[in-house]
């Protein structure tokens, strides 16, 4: 329905790496503040294409983008593989105040669903922004240009994550945000914002992020095992299970953002004997502790021609001695780079990020 299409150019904007930033994200286990640190380790190495394998909120791929090189995200959640279609693949594409108005407003001649509203009541936001959410991404949805369709998608997936307690869907707990209580955690002010003011500030956020670094990038949604390019370089970083095997699970996390981007068919995906209505799916080999170092070794082995850039926790399972042994079997020069007093985001836990590099 909304055909024009409105890029840097006839936009009269000028974006190149220098000037465009990556935008804030509250996304568990993002990168953004140690990618200069990732870059520093990597800089010398000779490489021109580069797999971030495991892309999550995107800020490593993004990082290798501002310095030219030619980047393939993937993720296997949908939800994340919009966010790098928005960031890294997209060269040109921003949203116009009209395109904003078109997604923000209810348009006459469109008959809105209320899923949402029906389905998550009283679970993680109110009645009417339940409303709201289902209205947007039924306007999302109806955009012409796949690019305005994954910034709108990011300005959502950000607005939703901010009016969060602890910025996830993991349990149902919207009293915490309606309770009139002291509080030791959380903003109440952003939380009581209302979700067109935040999903504004995100637009403007990610189409300043947009650029052009003069290569062909981008974003693949796979499991990285069904990857079957080259890559001169490839980054891997897993999700994270702790020393005590309790595994991070992106989709527990995030859920109610990936049935958002598959709205027509969320009513078949949902496990409705859980109280927060949280996807059916099966335990990844990265959340299994018990599968993770032979998911591990089958990585190293598909990769093994590319030079590997894994990261990792000190305190994490493999352990990092566990990993350099594996990366061994296949890479004849392993260097561990490490940095301590890392805070992880929504951690109050500082922990030593490792990089191993296999080359």
């Amino acid at each position: 329905m909304r055909a024009k299409k409105n890029t840097i150019d006839n936009l009269q904007m000028n974006f190149v790496s220098d000037d465009a930033i990556f935008p804030s994200t509250r996304y568990q286990g993002s990168k953004l503040k140690i990618a200069d640190w990732i870059w520093d380790a990597v800089c010398d190495l000779e490489f021109e294409t580069a797999l971030d394998a495991f892309g999550g909120a995107g800020s490593v791929g993004y990082m290798l983008k501002q310095h030219d090189k030619q980047i393939t995200y993937n993720d296997v959640l949908k939800f994340n593989w919009y966010i790098g279609s928005a960031l890294i693949q997209n060269d040109e594409v921003v949203l116009s105040d009209e395109d904003i108005d078109f997604i923000l407003n209810e348009n006459s001649n469109v008959k809105y669903p209320t899923f949402v509203h029906d389905t998550f009541g009283d679970i993680y936001f109110t009645k009417d922004e339940n409303k709201w959410i289902d209205r947007v991404t039924t306007n999302i949805f109806l955009l012409d240009d796949f690019y305005k369709k994954a910034l709108g998608f990011f300005a959502l997936f950000q607005a939703c994550i901010i009016k969060r307690p602890y910025n996830l869907f993991h349990r149902k707990n919207l009293y915490i945000r309606l309770s009139e209580v002291e509080r030791s955690f959380g903003n109440k002010t952003t939380w009581d914002t209302p979700f067109q003011e935040h999903f504004k500030q995100f637009v403007a956020e990610a189409n300043q992020a947009v650029f052009c670094n003069g290569k062909q990038n981008k974003a693949l949604n796979l499991d990285v095992f069904d990857i079957n390019e080259y890559y001169d370089l490839v980054y891997i970083d897993t999700p994270y299970i702790s020393k005590k095997g309790v595994g991070v699970d992106y989709l527990g996390f995030y859920h109610f953002l990936e049935g958002l981007t598959n709205y027509a068919d969320w009513k078949e995906r949902i496990d409705y004997h859980s109280k927060h209505k949280r996807l059916k799916g099966n335990r990844s080999v990265w959340a299994d502790k018990n599968a993770i170092v032979s998911g591990f070794d089958k990585l190293f082995d598909k990769f093994k021609e590319s030079i590997l850039v894994v990261s990792y926790r000190a305190d994490g399972i493999p352990s990092i001695p566990q990993l350099v042994d594996l990366l061994k079997k296949y890479k004849a020069e392993v260097r561990e780079i490490k940095r301590t007093s890392y805070k992880y985001v929504l951690s109050t836990n500082h922990s030593e990020e490792v990089l191993i590099l296999g080359i």
